[in-house]
């Protein structure tokens, strides 16, 4: 595995393989020695695992790490720990522990590879501790960790938008967030801090394949106070529950008389190489004019979310939210959404949930 994974890069021209490590322990060994740009590391690996691993380099010698993972639900499990600890993304091995059909992830490695090592290694520190939050109205504004002055957002783009008169606290609400690369690790900011008397549903769309949502959402709800769960076909959407879109399937919504149900669809094509999409998602949502909608884009690459975004806005009242550059791991989605000029707020991801809470309570 060590030498098809280094043989990706042999003819690459920027990247360079320095070196291989047979277990964990010899890896942190020569992390600290040799400083590479970025990491590539088994979930499962022999003497140290990579959970373990990821841990140590973090503390010790932290650098952007890209993970690879069994396609098992351990695997998935285990890949959102790494999430949470500081690794930038993961690839999911097709072929499992001993995957000979590596290859096929080969442009999606590479492309991940090369993303990682433009991530600041302030923003891979982990934020905060896996507890159960309690929302605080007086929360504190501007105390994102480990971010240095050079990056701080103008107090000019941090509201871009009036917001709209028609706005009303007491109209039926929903919210709907679209995230990617960075994305667990900043939903874990969002949701956790969500009281659970929440007012609105919360839709959902995380770039992720099939199989690993499941984790996510499993994981989110042991630590919030809202039920989040991964959604499922036909049931009804209810406020105080966060529904993330199953990999591989778009995530939209039907009225049903007086109340509204999920649907799943796997018959639309990817947009933009995605299934779920955020486009999809927030487009669907723009049918129903009678909710008020809170459309959130945080950290991830591309610019998935925008064009929704702006049929959101053209058919009804929309508060859209931005997570800034100072707390994105990839100020992609984020940047493009601010540049529709149809975000009302841009502010640091500890600071999304008590902005949410601002229009609904």
């Amino acid at each position: 595995m060590r030498k098809m994974i280094s043989d990706f890069f042999k003819d690459h021209p920027t990247i360079e393989v320095i070196d291989t490590a047979r277990n964990g322990k010899d890896a942190i060994e020569k992390i600290q020695q040799l400083k590479p740009d970025v990491v590539t590391m088994d979930v499962e690996m022999p003497e140290l695992n990579g959970l373990e691993t990821l841990k140590c380099i973090m503390d010790i010698s932290p650098v952007p790490v890209v993970m690879l993972s069994s396609f098992t639900e351990n695997g998935a499990k285990q890949t959102m720990l790494a999430m949470e600890y500081g690794a930038v993304d993961f690839v999911t091995k097709p072929g499992g522990t001993i995957s000979l059909d590596i290859h096929k992830v080969k442009d999606e490695l590479i492309h991940k590879v090369e993303l990682a090592a433009k991530v600041p290694i302030e923003k891979l520190r982990k934020h905060g501790s896996s507890i159960k939050y309690s929302y605080i109205k007086n929360m504190p504004r501007g105390t994102s960790a480990g971010i240095s002055e050079k990056q701080t957002v103008t107090e000019s783009n941090r509201s871009i938008h009036p917001v709209q008169t028609k706005w009303s606290k007491t109209s039926e609400k929903i919210v709907l967030i679209g995230t990617s690369t960075g994305g667990p690790r900043a939903l874990q900011q969002v949701i956790t801090k969500l009281p659970k008397a929440f007012p609105a549903p919360i839709l959902i769309v995380q770039h992720m394949p099939p199989g690993f949502t499941k984790s996510l959402a499993e994981r989110l709800n042991h630590i919030s106070y809202v039920q989040v769960k991964e959604a499922e076909q036909g049931e009804k959407v209810e406020a105080g529950t966060a529904y993330i879109a199953p990999g591989g399937f778009h995530l939209k919504m039907k009225k049903v008389g007086s109340h509204y149900e999920i649907v799943l669809d796997d018959k639309e094509p990817p947009r933009a190489g995605h299934r779920p999409s955020v486009d999809v998602l927030f487009e669907n949502i723009s049918q129903f004019e009678e909710l008020d909608k809170i459309a959130v884009i945080m950290t991830g690459m591309g610019n998935d979310g925008s064009k929704g975004l702006m049929a959101l806005k053209r058919t009804g009242n929309v508060i859209a939210i931005a997570e800034s550059a100072e707390t994105c791991i990839v100020f992609g989605m984020p940047k493009a959404a601010i540049e529709t000029q149809f975000v009302d707020e841009v502010v640091n991801v500890d600071e999304i949930a008590e902005t949410m809470l601002k229009y609904l309570s």
